[in-house]
């Protein structure tokens, strides 16, 4: 709620946090500035009660000003991926003088969740690149405009209030220094992971933008994002030892070792040098893949031996390879795609391995523009194969278009778009495994311990199963079908299988059981 403010007239130390109700008497109240209570009072209108509060500091002449936004913009699974609880709003805190508002200095800035204080990347994001900035720009702008010409924010934030059927003699308090933060706040949120996380602007990917917000390859942009620590959450993740750790090792391994590593190992990796924070030990523009592969062994030899605390396993990293522990984090921050093992009791058991993750790629903007498809034409389930040497480039990039380009490498048969199966077996060819050997073994008991590591076996294969949107566009050639249109195809699991290990080559997604098992795992939410 917005509060009221209240003067004190006793000992400095009483009544600090004293918050009351109703922004008329904080406009009358606050002789200092009154124009900040009408612009409170403009943010509730426009908005809700509940969009901003405010907290005076008793005597001193200091106040926050915290406007809430709503996270539910996000799906459960997209949330987690941003780290952001979706039933708790973002908070965007501005702390200035009362008496110099408008006038004075900017404000300062914090964006936070009241819930989670450690890991809130996306707060980081914001705070030191976006509200800061528009801050300081908009501050030039606020209440000295009345018309809708030249469009842009200031004439979104008329058309939001003509729409509600506010008076436009109300503009001179809409054009608010807070109203203006969070207008520009509500737009940009949803789009973070659509621009570099350091320099603002739009990444440029041949996809299109992915799940994670990302820094990109600008080399000033790669050392800002090393200072920001934005990955500091990553150590939690390393010191577990965690399979998904060790599969994205995995799929760096073979990607570098591949004959077309050249083509496929993209992103390269940047690294700041840990001896030199001014340079960059690893870049796109100076390519060395056996300076590569020297640290990746480093971090091979050390994951496959771990032990101990993550200050453990890096002092080991460090004394093996002075790039290994970098690189490892590299190799966990560029990661754009949700990738979260699945729990026995969620894995689909059709599948026959215990490797079993979901994966979610889309960005919030492709998942509406999915959902929205889905409501018009249906969407149906199907296998998505490919060599395990693409995956590193999958995870980061998404399931691109290679028909007729140079990531093509099975031929594109039937035409240009994302090849897909219904059947489990055609499939697993793209994958690259022997499905002649599969069917021989399909009924092998495929348990194994808790302990294992991808990082142990010589041959991984990866299957995806995907959803994909029925309409015409979607090319049914038999078996084989092939959709043009990359917004119509969304990953939702992956399935690993190593050495000896087997699938079923007999499964067929349009089984109405297969269907029923499908939809089941995904109602309950794995996380």
């Amino acid at each position: 709620e917005c509060q009221q403010w209240t003067e004190s007239n006793s000992d400095e130390d009483s009544d600090t946090d004293d918050i009351l109700s109703g922004v008329q008497s904080c406009a009358t109240d606050l002789h200092h500035h009154p124009q900040l209570g009408t612009d409170i009072e403009a943010v509730r209108t426009l908005f809700s009660d509940s969009a901003v509060s405010v907290r005076r500091y008793g005597s001193i002449d200091d106040v926050d000003v915290d406007l809430n936004i709503n996270a539910n913009f996000l799906d459960a699974e997209a949330a987690k991926a941003w780290r952001v609880n979706p039933s708790e709003p973002i908070v965007i805190r501005l702390h200035f003088s009362v008496s110099q508002y408008l006038d004075g200095p900017a404000p300062t800035v914090e964006v936070f969740q009241p819930s989670n204080p450690d890991h809130f990347s996306v707060g980081k994001q914001l705070q030191k690149f976006y509200v800061c900035r528009y801050i300081i720009s908009s501050k030039n702008v606020v209440c000295v405009s009345s018309s809708t010409e030249g469009g842009g924010l200031s004439s979104q934030i008329i058309s939001t209030c003509s729409s509600k059927g506010h008076e436009l003699q109300r503009i001179s308090c809409i054009f608010s220094l807070c109203t203006q933060v969070m207008r520009y706040a509500e737009q940009r949120i949803p789009t973070l992971n659509e621009y570099c996380v350091a320099c603002d602007e739009r990444h440029v990917f041949q996809n299109g933008p992915m799940l994670k917000p990302a820094v990109c390859t600008r080399e000033l942009c790669v050392f800002s994002f090393h200072t920001l620590g934005v990955m500091s959450g990553a150590t939690e993740d390393v010191a577990t030892g965690a399979e998904v750790i060790d599969l994205l090792v995995a799929m760096c391994k073979a990607a570098l070792q591949s004959s077309r590593k050249s083509i496929i190992f993209e992103p390269y990796p940047s690294v700041v040098d840990p001896y030199n924070p001014k340079t960059l030990a690893f870049s796109p523009k100076r390519k060395s893949y056996d300076r590569l592969q020297k640290a990746l062994d480093s971090i091979l030899l050390i994951r496959r031996m771990a032990q101990g605390s993550y200050s453990e396993i890096k002092k080991q990293m460090d004394k093996a390879d002075p790039l290994a522990h970098p690189l490892l984090q590299w190799i966990l921050a560029s990661n754009r795609s949700h990738l979260v093992k699945l729990p026995l009791n969620k894995q689909l058991k059709f599948m026959h391995t215990p490797h079993q993750f979901l994966l979610i790629s889309s960005p919030p903007s492709k998942e509406a523009r999915f959902q929205t498809a889905r409501k018009f034409y249906g969407s149906t389930f199907a296998f998505h194969g490919s060599h395990i040497e693409n995956w590193h480039s999958i995870l980061r990039n998404g399931l691109v278009n290679a028909s007729y380009t140079k990531l093509q490498l099975h031929g594109a048969a039937y035409g240009k778009g994302i090849y897909l199966s219904p059947i489990s077996s055609i499939s697993f060819g793209y994958s690259g495994k022997n499905t002649h050997i599969l069917s021989l073994w399909v009924k092998v008991n495929t348990k194994c311990s808790h302990s294992f590591k991808f990082l142990q076996s010589s041959n991984l294969n990866c299957i995806a199963l995907c959803e994909v949107i029925t309409s015409k566009d979607l090319q049914k050639h038999g078996n084989i079908w092939v959709c043009p249109i990359p917004d119509h195809v969304c990953t939702r699991f992956l399935f690993v299988y190593e050495n000896g290990q087997v699938g079923d080559v007999h499964i067929n997604t349009q089984e109405a059981t297969i269907q029923r098992e499908i939809l089941q795992v995904i109602a309950s939410k794995p996380s």
